[in-house]
């Protein structure tokens, strides 16, 4: 049950951050580079799956790994080195087969990859901490 509250945490603390990225900071951004790109609705469905896939990939290779070693520093830098991997996966990918897509899109975005990863695998190492995950 304590490996569901993780997730739980971890779910919460990505939904919470990337709300406000997404909702404040970078709705603009986005708009201003792709906007031609951009769906008149939101598909919350593969929204959806996203972010439970994303999470459980951030629990199962960077927090749990970390908890298990007891290091922080350690899962820090996994958690940075996921998001680039990550993000970079969907950024260089439509940076090789999109047409005139933004490089700065995808220098921030992989900035932003690195940084939500690392954030959200911060509160998931003190959650897992809490209840004495190892």
């Amino acid at each position: 049950m304590n490996r569901v509250k993780l997730y739980l945490a971890c779910l919460a603390a990505f939904l919470a951050v990337d709300a406000i990225w997404l909702g404040l900071v970078a709705r603009n951004f986005y708009r201003e580079h792709i906007g031609y790109l951009l769906a008149p609705d939101v598909n919350w469905l593969a929204a959806g799956i996203f972010y439970l896939l994303f999470v459980l990939g951030i629990k199962v290779f960077v927090v749990e790994p970390g908890l298990r070693s007891g290091s922080l520093r350690r899962t820090l830098v996994r958690a940075a080195f996921f998001g680039l991997v990550t993000y970079a996966t969907y950024d260089l990918t439509n940076q090789a087969t999109v047409r005139n897509w933004p490089v700065l899109v995808t220098v921030v975005d992989l900035v932003w990859g690195a940084f939500i990863s690392t954030v959200v695998s911060l509160a998931g190492f003190r959650v897992g901490q809490r209840l004495g995950i190892s």
